[in-house]
């Protein structure tokens, strides 16, 4: 017997370092309002800081592409979206495979804003002077950006390096949001990726008051809002918009 397919399908693929947590509120809001089949799996070596000493990026991709398969196999269609390293990861499975739409939030093409990031820094401190540190809202990711192994950091080079090349053959409708506070990843890398996917029709939204975690940052209803939008409708011509909280 056949097996019915479900109607969507969405994969969400979490950053370096990170957790489901980085896309949950975008998630959930899909699946409570659409019932999608949306799937956020941790990568490997990231269920603790200490296991990514042992994690490699070949099973970074690995994991991602198998989950993606295991929609294809459930889902008529399927949408990916990807924060941070995990929009990478997002690009290379929209490059090898028949999926809908992809999004990306924060898309690590290059890394670390250097002067945005050390802004952050000198915030985190007067947190820690006021004795408040754990209450500021990247505490929780710069503390782990502090204990990551140096072998980690490696193979998120090579991811980088590997599927960079993939960019330019993306050929479904993409979005690109993207921070202009980010610390971590730079607009410029926002840009790079517009502009290399040339071959397919994308919107690039920078948001003037957020950061890198664009789903729990001072633009995050827009975030959604528009990436609802992106993935309800049809888009028939590129375009790149800063916006401001409305």
């Amino acid at each position: 017997m056949v097996k019915h397919k479900e109607t969507i399908g969405c994969l969400c693929l979490h950053g370096f370092t990170g957790s489901p947590w980085e896309l949950e509120p975008l998630a959930e809001r899909l699946k409570q309002k659409y019932h999608w089949l949306v799937y956020t799996p941790v990568l490997p070596g990231h269920e603790a800081i200490e296991q990514l000493k042992e994690a490699s990026y070949k099973n970074w991709i690995l994991k991602a592409d198998i989950a993606l398969q295991e929609l294809l196999n459930r889902c008529e269609k399927v949408f990916v979206i990807g924060f941070s390293m995990g929009g990478l990861l997002a690009t290379y499975l929209a490059a090898r495979y028949q999926v809908e739409k992809l999004v990306l939030l924060g898309a690590a093409a290059e890394y670390f804003n250097a002067g945005q990031l050390m802004k952050d820094v000198v915030h985190l401190v007067e947190y820690g002077i006021k004795g408040q540190m754990k209450e500021h809202p990247y505490y929780r990711f710069l503390h782990d950006k502090i204990k990551t192994p140096v072998r980690a950091l490696t193979q998120f080079q090579k991811l980088v390096k590997t599927i960079t090349p993939f960019i330019s053959t993306v050929q479904i409708p993409v979005f690109i949001g993207q921070g202009v506070e980010d610390g971590i990843v730079p607009k410029k890398s926002a840009i790079f990726i517009y502009e290399e996917m040339n071959q397919t029709i994308r919107q690039l939204h920078l948001y003037q008051e957020s950061k890198h975690f664009l789903l729990y940052d001072k633009n995050r209803e827009q975030v959604m809002n528009d990436v609802e939008t992106f993935l309800m409708t049809d888009i028939e011509k590129s375009t790149m918009v800063l916006k401001s909280i409305e």
